[in-house]
């Protein structure tokens, strides 16, 4: 079931990225960005429930986490951009 959810949203980060990458305005690609951060923090949350849970080795997630908070940082400072530009 969590791997699953983990599929289903760490799938959703990518696409709503690619969407705001068509996006129309500056309005439609933030909303498409920060989707795409929550989608992302819902994947985070599955991840270290498979860790608490010990289903998978804490060091065996360490790497994707670390990903996952890169990616979290560089969305961030997206939307910030953009906001700026506005």
């Amino acid at each position: 079931v969590i791997g699953k959810q983990v599929l289903r949203s760490g799938s959703s980060v990518g696409a709503q990225l690619r969407e705001g990458k068509r996006s129309r305005s500056d309005a439609e690609m933030i909303s498409k960005t920060e989707s795409s951060l929550q989608e992302l923090e819902e994947t985070v949350y599955w991840l270290e429930l498979l860790v608490d849970s010990k289903i998978v080795k804490p060091e065996l997630m360490k790497d994707l986490l670390q990903e996952a908070d890169e990616l979290t940082a560089i969305l961030v400072t997206s939307v910030k951009t953009i906001k700026s530009k506005r």
